[in-house]
């Protein structure tokens, strides 16, 4: 409504608003483990209930993968048919863990709702990891079955002598590389096969909201990673979640958010984020199951390719980490493609620009853009930032989700006051139960149902939250903090500068030194003297970097799009006790 003043209604009002009783978004308090948490009064109970609710959209394409079309109805009858498979061969029963580790093919999807649907625990590791750290986590679980596909069959084969597995499954592997693996299309049959597989339920399995669901490994920095260990009812509470900014933008707009109308085009979202990333599986996949909507994906991220599947296939959303989201901006391609169905652009997972928001609303002039915040303890989200909120406030993760308490304590765990640093402490049905098999982590992570996020952080009046860094990668010069997001954001002001991270610089007298690495934007060109006067003109003298590197390559990054900084540590060392050149 174009007359309407914005906003035509607070956070505050619009959150009363839409969770008051009757409504979809209505609350409750319930006791989780001995913590009364408010929860989504009509959240769906769990996977289960998802997996048979999604088969009513029958035909409807739901998989798009290079060429390949996956009907709803066809993904249904293959995983109960894999389903069956891990129960009556390899004895999978609820509770049990079966491990997935492989690129976003179809048969990612199809594991994930069998294992789901057994009420077993999915449990996805990294793809990119190496055959020790897969191994690790395959045993840390305690997984029966491991689920692969060629690359990690090849990376495991040394390692499956030393692992206590019921079953081995490779997908998408040549027969002679199988090894003691066994052929999933020898069990299930290939995609041609799958309609003809029967349509018959599984049995159901009695879950409960709190019954465990998935166990997400983190990387750590230092020591083995951790298994977060997520219940349904933190996977059906995301998935509510996911469905909660749009209708507080429409009333933040003077409007009457809107029920899903049936004879809206299909949605439609290309997949850029891996699925074993909480934000792929709980924010992507399982929404877009549960939503009838089509999930198209790549092989592999390539901008170009990604525009190609913009106009072929109509995506209404794509996203990811804010680099990939330039790349597609800065195509020389952009132009060639219809990218007019395009109605959403989200991202998260790492700092970005302030003019990316102004970009994508050149480029894609029916988008609202957005962001969030979340963790893999979280299962995904936790704040939004969306339509004119973010417009406004474009370096805001956005307000919590109504389910979810936001606390900012000082180093002693005590609050401060609003608008104050410190760090963030999170409660609410989405935080995962702790880390399995890790009592001494979990103990050290959690406090009464509150997860030490281990993020430092800003909250204002409203209720906006500023992720100023990790707590960790802070550094301190001189007794002086610098918040390296702070610098960060300076160097993306410079129009050259496509992408940037800010790293310590180890000094003997002031403890460390600020570094930087930036990636330059196609065919632009900046000095690192221009960029040192550019930072200067905006922040104080010591936050300015005594070197900065200037990459035309992109700067490394791990699967969940979050540079790495360890890397990039290590590659600055170079310049210990050169000082400000």
């Amino acid at each position: 409504m174009a007359d309407t003043p914005w906003p035509a209604m607070s956070i505050a009002d619009a959150n009363s608003l839409l969770t008051a009783p009757g409504t979809p978004f209505e609350m409750e308090t319930v006791t989780i483990r001995g913590i009364p948490t408010r929860v989504y009064k009509n959240a769906p109970p769990h996977l289960r209930f998802i997996f048979e609710a999604g088969r009513a959209y029958g035909a409807r394409d739901f998989i798009v993968y290079e060429g390949e079309r996956l009907s709803f109805e066809n993904h249904y009858r293959a995983a109960t048919a894999f389903a069956r498979v891990l129960a009556n061969k390899y004895g999978v029963k609820k509770g049990d863990r079966v491990t997935i580790a492989m690129r976003n093919f179809p048969e990612w999807s199809i594991a994930f709702w069998a294992i789901a649907a057994l009420g077993a625990v999915v449990v996805p590791v990294n793809a990119w990891g190496t055959g020790p750290e897969l191994e690790y986590c395959i045993a840390d679980s305690g997984s029966k079955v491991v689920v692969l596909d060629h690359e990690r069959v090849d990376r495991l084969r040394p390692h499956f002598r030393n692992l206590a597995l019921e079953g081995i499954v490779a997908v998408r592997t040549p027969k002679e590389e199988l090894g003691v693996a066994e052929a999933f299309e020898d069990l299930v049959g290939k995609p041609s096969d799958y309609a003809s597989l029967s349509a018959d339920p599984l049995p159901d399995p009695g879950l409960v909201p709190e019954d465990d669901a998935t166990i997400f490994y983190t990387s750590g920095t230092t020591g083995k990673p951790k298994g977060a260990l997520g219940t349904q009812r933190n996977i059906m509470t995301n998935l509510v979640s996911m469905a909660y900014a749009p209708a507080r933008a429409c009333l933040r707009r003077g409007e009457i958010p809107q029920p899903p109308n049936p004879s809206d085009p299909q949605r439609s979202i290309l997949l850029s984020v891996p699925l074993f990333h909480a934000t792929g599986c709980h924010s992507i996949l399982v929404p877009m199951y549960a939503g009838g909507g089509k999930l198209v994906i790549m092989h592999k991220w390539q901008p170009e390719r990604a525009l190609q599947l913009i106009e072929e296939e109509k995506l209404q959303a794509f996203g990811g980490v804010p680099a990939m989201v330039w790349q597609v901006l800065e195509s020389p391609d952009f132009d060639k493609y219809d990218t007019s169905s395009v109605e959403s652009v989200s991202y998260g997972g790492a700092p970005s620009a302030p003019d990316l928001v102004t970009r994508i609303k050149q480029q894609f002039p029916k988008v609202h853009p957005g962001n969030g915040y979340g963790l893999t303890e979280t299962s995904s989200v936790t704040t939004q930032n969306t339509a004119e909120d973010y417009v406004n406030r474009p370096e805001s993760a956005g307000p919590a989700v109504p389910v979810c308490d936001l606390k900012v304590v000082d180093e002693n765990g005590k609050e401060v006051p609003t608008g104050m640093i410190g760090e963030l402490w999170i409660k609410g049905p989405n935080v995962v139960k702790g880390y399995w098999n890790k009592p001494e982590a979990t103990e050290a992570s959690f406090t009464d149902g509150w997860l030490h996020s281990g993020d430092l952080v800003r909250i204002d009046d409203e209720g906006f939250v500023f992720i100023l860094d990790r707590a960790k990668d802070m550094l301190i010069r001189g007794g002086e903090n610098i918040y390296c997001v702070e610098v960060e954001g300076a160097l993306y002001a410079h129009p050259a500068v496509m992408d940037a991270a800010v790293v310590g610089i180890p000094h003997k007298v002031l403890g460390e030194e600020v570094g930087a690495v930036v990636q330059v934007a196609p065919g632009k060109s900046v000095t690192e003297e221009e960029l040192k006067a550019h930072v200067g003109k905006l922040l104080a003298a010591f936050k300015v970097p005594i070197r900065i590197e200037i990459r035309h390559e992109p700067l490394p990054r791990n699967a969940n799009g979050k540079i790495l900084k360890t890397e990039l540590r290590e590659d600055m060392k170079k310049y210990i006790g050169q000082g400000a050149a």
